[in-house]
Formats: structure tokens, C-alpha cells, sequence
């Protein structure tokens, strides 16, 4: 069995996983002000959020390019490849994983596995790196498979927005529910729902109650067995570490990630977040 992965550039990766021969990376276009960018190769995290605070028009993002995955997916096949498996970012904030169902017919040489992730960022590039591993071992594909699956519904993120425009403008707030929650200094929980949607989970009033009532909900998640704890930020890096210090002083197993252009769109700058993963056994 000689298995891939391949996953797209929304996924917040370490650089020794980017460089492993068999885990490829889609593009995921940005654009901002007319031109076209792809993050990790000419858009950085900090470029993005110095651009969009340079614009007044909201980033605009794409989904991956089907063609490119079926480049790949001929390139795989003909390097002998067996099994592939696809890990892109939730159906919930892009249509790319439901277009792509109907390559399992295409290729019958490989054994196609394209769960949905119903889930970006961090998070998303925990499961590449844990899929990795696992191959590394030699684990049998059907174990991959189960595993990633649970994997999948025990994963999630938990986010404060600190700017509520950017949810207007991204369609995911009225802007008379807006105007309300900057008036009364609300504070909305985001969430990645079942259905790889984010959605509104909590509203609290004031910054430091918000951030509270994200501690809570961090334990109330993770109570029944260990989980990688991801911090996530939008161009806040001091309040990202001050946090994972605070949380590794509580036990947690704790990195720090940046929301790239994908989520960052949407949430814009000073949202800070928790991604929840579940540790295999």
C-alpha cells in the first residue's frame, strides 16, 4: 500500500509536514484589491491582515481548483500510488468537497477517501500531521479511515470576534444585529457547528467575561479524554501567547496558529480562538 495525502493551503501546517514527498497541498486563491494571492507562497498571515486593513473592500477567497486535484490525483497514479486521502477544508464554507465526490468513479486504480473535515485552520492541519503518522506506521487503510472519522466528529474551534463588521460584510450577521451588539459591547462566541458551519454559539457582553466563558467551554469539551488545544489568532501574537501560557499552566497540550485568509475574511483582526483536536490512541 503506498497511500497520499493531499490537502489545501486553508490548512495551517507545520513546515515538516509541507515537506514530506507524500502530503501536497492544493491552492487556495485570495483576493484582495484585484490581485491574486496563495497563502504560504507569495501571502503571508501578516501581509494578509496588512493588506486588508489597507483596503476597504472585504478579501475575497476561492475554492481549490478541481483540475489541480485531478493533476494530482494523474500524477499519483502514475508515481504507483494506491490510496489517497483527501482532507479539505468544511463543506460548511465551501462547495469544493461536495464537487469532488464524483472522482471516486474517476479513478478506479486508487482507493479515493474524502471525508468532510467540517473543519479549517489548525485543526485541519492537526489531522494531515495525525493521517501522516499513522501512515508512517504502516497502519492498515481501514484503520486510517476509522480513526480519522472519529477524529472528525470530536474536532472543533471556538472563536471571539472582536470586530462584528466583517461578520456583516461576510454575510454571517444582520447589520442591525451589528449595530446592537457594538452598542452593548457584545461579544459573540463563534463556533464551527455540526455541519462545519460557523455559527453563533454564545453572546456575552464585554471582552474579558467572553474570554471567561471560553475557558469554560474549553473544559467542558475536552473533559473526556486528551485533546491538542490549538490557539488561534488573528494578527493578535501577545494575547495568543499569553493564553497558551495560561492554558499550558492548566495542563493543556497547547500550540499557537494563525487564522489565515480564509477564516481571517471573515472573522477579520483581533479574533482569537480555540481549535479543539482529539489525541489518538
Amino acid at each position: 500500500m503506498k497511500t497520499a495525502i493531499i490537502t489545501d493551503s486553508s490548512a495551517y501546517l507545520r513546515d515538516e509536514i509541507k515537506e514530506k514527498s507524500n502530503v501536497f497541498v492544493l491552492d487556495v486563491p485570495v483576493f484582495i484589491a484585484g490581485e491574486t494571492y496563495i497563502e504560504g507562497k507569495n501571502l503571508t498571515a501578516q501581509a494578509f491582515y496588512d493588506k486588508m486593513a489597507a483596503t476597504e473592500a472585504l478579501p475575497k477567497t476561492s475554492q481549490p481548483s478541481i483540475s489541480d486535484l485531478v493533476l494530482q490525483l494523474e500524477k499519483l497514479q502514475a508515481d504507483v500510488y494506491t490510496h489517497v486521502i483527501g482532507l479539505f477544508l468544511s463543506s460548511g464554507i465551501s462547495g469544493f468537497w461536495q464537487n469532488i465526490q464524483y472522482l471516486k468513479d474517476e479513478f478506479p486504480d486508487l482507493t479515493l477517501f474524502f471525508p468532510d473535515t467540517l473543519i479549517t485552520s489548525a485543526p485541519l492541519g492537526y489531522m494531515v500531521e495525525m493521517t501522516y503518522n499513522m501512515i508512517k506506521t504502516n497502519a492498515p487503510f481501514d484503520f486510517i479511515t476509522s480513526e480519522l472519522i472519529e477524529m472528525i466528529t470530536q474536532t472543533t474551534a471556538f472563536i471571539i470576534v472582536d470586530d462584528l463588521d466583517h461578520l456583516v460584510k461576510g454575510g454571517r450577521l444582520s447589520n442591525s444585529a451589528a449595530m446592537i451588539g457594538n452598542l452593548l459591547n457584545i461579544k459573540p462566541i463563534l463556533r464551527f457547528d455540526e455541519e462545519g458551519k460557523i455559527v453563533v454559539y454564545e453572546k456575552i457582553r464585554t471582552s474579558k467575561k467572553a474570554f471567561k466563558r471560553l475557558y469554560k467551554i474549553l473544559a467542558e469539551n475536552t473533559k473526556d479524554r486528551d485533546y491538542k488545544v490549538y490557539v488561534i489568532h488573528s494578527n493578535i501574537p501577545e494575547k495568543a501567547h499569553d493564553v497558551a501560557e495560561e492554558l499550558t499552566s492548566k495542563g493543556f497540550d497547547v500550540s499557537i496558529a494563525t487564522f489565515g485568509a480564509v477564516i481571517g475574511t471573515h472573522l477579520g483582526e483581533g479574533a482569537l480562538g480555540f481549535g479543539i483536536s482529539p489525541k489518538l490512541k
